[in-house]
């Protein structure tokens, strides 16, 4: 640990484990590979654990995360059809949530935040989370 300089942190070590969950169960072609990663991901989040205690708090962050990651995946998905039902947007405002709900991680187990929130989270009020 004392070597790290810029590694991920464990936020972004818990959000890029929920893009991996999310993977796993849609490109099923990778299933094995997406497998390896979630370990990988895993090991390194207990080594960065072994002496936090986690809280409610932290937990509700990553509950938010994963359900923010959700929802960018499902919007798109969309897009990316060119059907007109995803909205950019609104990957922009979450990406917004997903951010602060990464900082809240980072402010209790300590460790560097982004302090870009876009400013279109805003515009989503029904996105809105009672932190």
């Amino acid at each position: 640990m004392s070597d790290r300089k810029y590694l991920p942190t464990l936020s972004e070590l818990i959000d890029r484990l929920t893009i991996t969950q999310l993977k796993e169960v849609f490109i099923t072609d990778h299933k094995s590979e997406y497998a390896d990663e979630i370990d990988d991901i895993v090991h390194d989040i207990e080594i960065l654990l072994k002496d936090k205690e986690i809280t409610g708090k932290v937990i509700r962050a990553i509950v938010v995360l994963a359900q923010m990651n959700l929802h960018i995946w499902h919007n798109e998905t969309e897009v990316r059809k060119g059907t007109g039902d995803g909205n950019l947007e609104l990957t922009h405002g979450l990406n917004g949530i997903r951010n602060t709900a990464k900082n809240m991680i980072q402010e209790i187990v300590g460790g560097r935040k982004d302090y870009k929130i876009d400013c279109l989270a805003a515009d989503f009020k029904d996105w809105e989370i009672s932190w």
